[in-house]
């Protein structure tokens, strides 16, 4: 333990923003980073507890008191290591992680838990500025050949620990620049594509080979053909078929899956032309009344990129009732409350309305011109569960020229590689396969993030690619060093 008085001498004080006036100017990251004194006195507040409930809110198993102590005694390069034995890209959950570790610090129990996200990616951060992360290829190839569909967190995490184990690994990718959500379904405002970048660089000087514009199963290769010739296929391909809202109007133009209008601003932002950003029609905000449907990340994401655009005005809506400001720590501690949430975009300007239902999209000449709503409230149905019904009066109209929905994910897209691949699916859609084989229906493809799981949070896609290729490597070896 670093300083056993630490957290009694020392106030939380985390990472502040750049002014909104500022920072709605450009799309660049605004977050500001701690001077080293001060996050080295954040560190000191860590308590190194008996049982650190920290790592149980951990998806990937970060050593948290461990690194927090060698930050506070200056020890920068150690502390490197231990992230990175664990985390294979502390610099992505350091920005877009939402801290579950925090919730669950101890700390937390009177709302001041230690600033873990911000210390993990100051670590990562200067580890990167100091010229300490190199790649760390295998002294030895095994003769084994992966191939890796999908380049998103679990896939690149996945294809690091396999070739770091010696394999050939190959990436397949389907657009055409590496990384998945993390570059087109996160705004650059939020991270930076210049950190995808310089990680597949490293990546690619352990020996991954990476394939973008490569759609498996979409006819340039087929899997029957891959699975000739790679011993081994992991299916790493995300949850990307989107929740639609099936109600009248939703062919009007202007209503558009939030995805479309993200993965434009993306392109546009990494120097794409119009054509080659908005092959469907540009999709823009400036002047434009906005509505999105979905209060999570993503619709955060909408908002945020929408007020950078120009938008006249934002919405957001929410089909769930506001949730508590300050969650009941007696109930929820360690464990993720639900309380409400108010990110970065949201502080830059948007009416947040709850417990509201889209009925249908009204419009004119083909174009959406508003929403038709209802509130609703949630009630105890007869067979004990939770059911929404209408208020009795409650119907109103929102002025809409654009709406996004932002609604979350219902699983992988089926057409292409998952139905072609043949592997059995769970009854939500996304494919089969446990937490300890990783491995489907056929031996030899696996599957892991988001397209087993089902959407979820770039931590736990990390975890599991890491843990998939622990299984792969045992799968194809007979024993592994991979660590879980």
């Amino acid at each position: 333990m670093g300083k056993p008085t630490g957290f009694l001498e020392v106030e939380r004080h985390d990472r502040g923003y750049a002014p909104v006036a500022e920072r709605l100017k450009h799309w660049n990251e605004f977050v500001l980073p701690l001077p080293k004194p001060e996050l080295q006195a954040q560190a000191s507040r860590c308590m190194s507890c008996g049982i650190p409930f920290c790592h149980q809110g951990c998806p990937v198993n970060n050593q948290i008191p461990d690194f927090n102590d060698l930050v506070y005694r200056d020890h920068w390069r150690e502390a490197l290591d231990n992230l990175q034995s664990t985390n294979n890209f502390p610099e992505f959950t350091g920005r877009i992680c939402p801290a579950p570790c925090e919730a669950s610090c101890t700390l937390n129990i009177p709302d001041t838990p230690v600033t873990i996200k911000s210390i993990e990616c100051q670590i990562i951060d200067r580890g990167w500025s100091e010229g300490w992360i190199a790649p760390q290829p295998s002294p030895r190839g095994t003769g084994k050949r992966v191939g890796v569909v999908g380049s998103g967190p679990a896939g690149l995490a996945c294809a690091q620990q396999l070739a770091r184990a010696g394999h050939a690994v190959t990436v397949f990718e389907k657009n055409d620049r590496i990384g998945g959500l993390l570059r087109y379904g996160i705004p650059d405002f939020k991270m930076e594509k210049h950190l995808i970048d310089r990680r597949v660089r490293q990546m690619e000087g352990e020996g991954v080979i990476f394939r973008t514009g490569f759609e498996v199963g979409g006819g340039i290769v087929s899997v029957p053909r891959l699975l000739d010739d790679y011993d081994v296929l992991v299916l790493a391909n995300g949850a990307e078929d989107p929740r639609d809202l099936p109600v009248p109007g939703r062919e009007l133009s202007g209503v558009h899956f939030a995805m479309e209008f993200l993965t434009q601003q993306n392109k546009r932002n990494a120097g794409d032309d119009e054509v080659r950003a908005a092959p469907t029609g540009t999709i823009n905000a400036k002047g434009k009344h906005v509505v999105v449907i979905g209060g999570g990340d993503t619709g955060s994401d909408c908002i945020g990129t929408s007020n950078r655009q120009g938008a006249a005005s934002v919405t957001q809506l929410e089909i769930m009732p506001m949730p508590p400001e300050r969650e009941n720590k007696a109930l929820t501690w360690p464990e993720w409350p639900l309380k409400l949430r108010t990110s970065s975009s949201h502080q830059e300007g948007v009416e947040r309305d709850f417990a509201v239902v889209t009925r249908r999209f009204l419009g004119k000449d083909g174009k959406v011109t508003g929403l038709e709503c209802a509130r609703v409230e949630w009630v105890v149905g007869d067979d004990g569960r939770m059911q929404m019904q209408e208020v009795e009066g409650s119907v109103f109209e929102l002025k809409a020229d654009l709406v996004f929905l932002a609604m979350g994910f219902v699983g992988p897209v089926k057409a292409g590689v998952v139905e072609q691949s043949g592997v059995d699916l769970d009854p939500r859609g996304n494919v089969r396969a446990d937490t300890l084989s990783y491995q489907t229906s056929d031996p030899k493809i696996f599957a892991c993030g988001d397209a087993r799981r089902g959407q979820s949070l770039v931590v736990w896609a990390i975890r599991e690619g890491r843990q998939c290729a622990r299984a792969v490597d045992e799968h194809l070896m007979g024993s592994t060093r991979l660590p879980r």
